[in-house]
């Protein structure tokens, strides 16, 4: 390619970047449901990765303008405010499989997201991580930033033939500035096996407060695994105790193969609101989706609230990835106005948003129905809607016929 070319292509390739980062987005009319808005476009794709993160800009060392580094995904963000603005710290996935962590910024948190100039530097601790991915990002009442995210290397007991059995722990990092992260060492809990991994934003009787996902390991026995709540005293070395289930995974349910919580609770004057994804089997392989629950301010590891069902689950295009039907999240963000920001992935690919407030989620968690865990139960939370409707439909016939006949009488008059 001649340098000429090289110049006319890169120039386009820069036109394009930027239209997709500058492109405005809309919420997407087709969709109500009263809980949340969806928008029209994801607010990041790989695409949105920079350039210079991608291909080599030197024609002399890359003549074709060959992409060099490319990304797979750009998904699963931990979400904060910071500085007026709206940062999350994106998974972004290369072509070799391995994720990353990248800061992506927003003035307003649904659109003109772009990544600060460089990636996130990421210390290891003296057993390297193979992979890491799915950061949520905590300011903590101690004055920190933490970083809690998953961290992987090969199960070390597993045979030669077995390249892909893992140990999954939590990895941590704090930061005062999100440029600058000081790797502690990796929470130690009696489960072999931690992913989802979520501290708690304020002290539990002056203890740090953890969401764990225990797999086995000490759990209150016949719980059949679920969310789980444990304490510990610092983070700088975190070790925990018994994990405790608080939110059980439950047959035929949403949640019934696995569960785990989202990002951090946001805390509300009814008490703490907790985004989480579920997990159930179809013919078609796994299926991810997102629910809220409850719990109190006093004691955040007693659920109050639970609604049945989902709360957000893939629909059209976002039912398409690389691993599809699958929405995940470990992100939300409150704003000053009031409007939540909930950044969701779509099937392992990109990062979406959905935006709602504080008020229309308490009123969806507390006055949902609970899941009553019979058909039965569903026809007869289904029945007495329908007759509460039915009965107010018959109510507002005979109030509009007496209004009707009240405004003839004064005609007559």
């Amino acid at each position: 390619m001649k340098k000429s070319q090289f110049a006319i292509k890169l120039s386009g390739l820069r036109k394009a970047h930027e239209t997709l980062l500058s492109r405005r987005n809309v919420p997407d009319r087709t969709w109500y449901n009263g809980v949340y808005d969806r928008y029209v476009h994801p607010v990041v794709t790989p695409g949105h990765v920079p350039l210079e993160w991608r291909y080599d800009l030197n024609p002399e060392t890359n003549p074709f303008l060959q992409e060099r580094l490319g990304v797979n995904a750009a998904f699963n963000a931990g979400a904060m405010l910071w500085k007026g603005k709206v940062v999350t710290c994106v998974r972004v996935e290369g072509w070799d499989r391995k994720s990353f962590f990248a800061m992506a910024e927003s003035p307003n948190g649904i659109d003109n997201f772009r990544f600060w100039e460089e990636p996130c530097v990421i210390p290891e601790t003296n057993e390297p991580d193979t992979n890491v991915y799915d950061m949520r990002l905590v300011p903590h009442e101690d004055g920190w930033i933490y970083g809690l995210f998953c961290t992987e290397r090969r199960d070390p007991k597993a045979p030669p033939a077995d390249q892909s059995s893992a140990v999954a722990q939590c990895g941590l990092v704090r930061t005062k500035d999100l440029i600058d992260w000081e790797r502690l060492p990796d929470i130690k809990t009696p489960s072999a096996q931690q992913r989802n991994v979520v501290l708690h934003p304020e002290f539990v009787r002056g203890r740090y407060a953890l969401y764990t996902r225990p797999q086995d390991g000490f759990i209150d026995a016949g719980s059949g695994g679920g969310i789980g709540w444990t304490l510990c005293r610092s983070m700088e070395k975190a070790v925990t105790g018994r994990e405790s289930i608080i939110d059980r995974r439950v047959y035929h349910t949403i949640n019934e193969l696995k569960n785990g919580q989202g990002p951090a609770p946001l805390k509300t004057e009814a008490g703490w609101l907790h985004l989480a994804h579920g997990v159930r089997n179809t013919a078609a392989g796994l299926r991810y989706v997102l629910y809220l629950f409850l719990t109190s301010l006093s004691d955040p590891s007693k659920v109050v609230a639970k609604p049945q069902g989902y709360f957000l689950a893939p629909v059209g295009a976002e039912r398409v990835g690389d691993v599809s039907n699958v929405v995940f999240s470990n992100g939300w963000v409150v704003r000053g106005d009031g409007t939540v920001l909930i950044y969701y992935a779509s099937s392992d690919t990109r990062l979406h948003v959905a935006t709602s407030t504080i008020p229309r989620l308490l009123d969806y968690v507390m006055k949902t129905p609970s899941d009553g865990l019979r058909s039965a139960a569903s026809v007869q939370q289904r029945l007495e809607l329908i007759r509460a409707n039915r009965e107010l439909a018959s109510g507002l016939s005979k109030k509009s016929r007496a209004n009707q006949q009240q405004r003839r009488r004064k005609r007559v008059s």
